[in-house]
C-alpha cells in the first residue's frame, strides 16, 4: 500500500500546513501554477489555496473537470476574512470542504483524514491518528 499524497496548489509562499502534513506521515507536494491533467493522478488529496472568494466556484469546477479526477478529496483553504456563507458556497460549488487559513493545521488534517476514511478506494496508507499533527 502506498503513502497518501497531497498536492497543494497556488500557495505562493511556504505554508505551515506542508510541514504539519509531512510530520504526521503524508507525502506533500506544492506547486504555484495550475496542475497538468496527468499530475493529479498521483495524489489522493488536492488542496487549493483560494485568494479571491469570487473565483472559488470556477476553481472547483475546473479541478473536478480534469480527466481522471474521480473521487479525490478537494479542499479549499480560504482567507480568514471569508464568511460562513462564502465557505458554504465553496462546498456547494464542488469542494469537499473549505477551511479558513490558519497557522494551526490540526483542523485541516482532521478534515483530510475524515474524507480519506470515507473513500477507501484510494488504498493509501493513512497516518497514525495518535501522532501529533502540529
Amino acid at each position: 500500500m502506498k503513502q497518501c499524497s497531497i498536492l497543494i496548489v497556488d500557495c505562493g509562499a511556504e505554508t505551515p500546513h506542508r510541514q504539519a502534513l509531512e510530520r504526521i506521515g503524508f507525502h506533500v507536494s506544492e506547486i504555484s501554477e495550475w496542475p497538468d491533467d496527468d499530475m493529479i493522478q498521483g495524489f489522493e488529496v488536492v488542496i487549493v489555496s483560494v485568494r479571491h472568494m469570487p473565483s472559488v466556484a470556477m476553481l472547483a469546477a475546473r479541478m473536478r473537470a480534469k480527466p481522471h479526477f474521480g473521487h479525490r478529496v478537494l479542499i479549499a483553504v480560504v482567507p480568514a476574512t471569508a464568511s460562513a456563507e462564502e465557505r458554504r458556497s465553496a462546498v456547494g460549488s464542488g469542494f469537499d470542504d473549505a477551511v479558513t487559513e490558519s497557522r494551526d493545521a490540526r483542523l485541516l488534517i482532521a478534515r483530510i483524514l475524515r474524507r480519506l476514511r470515507l473513500r477507501p478506494e484510494h488504498r493509501c496508507f493513512l497516518p497514525d491518528r495518535k501522532r501529533r499533527a502540529a
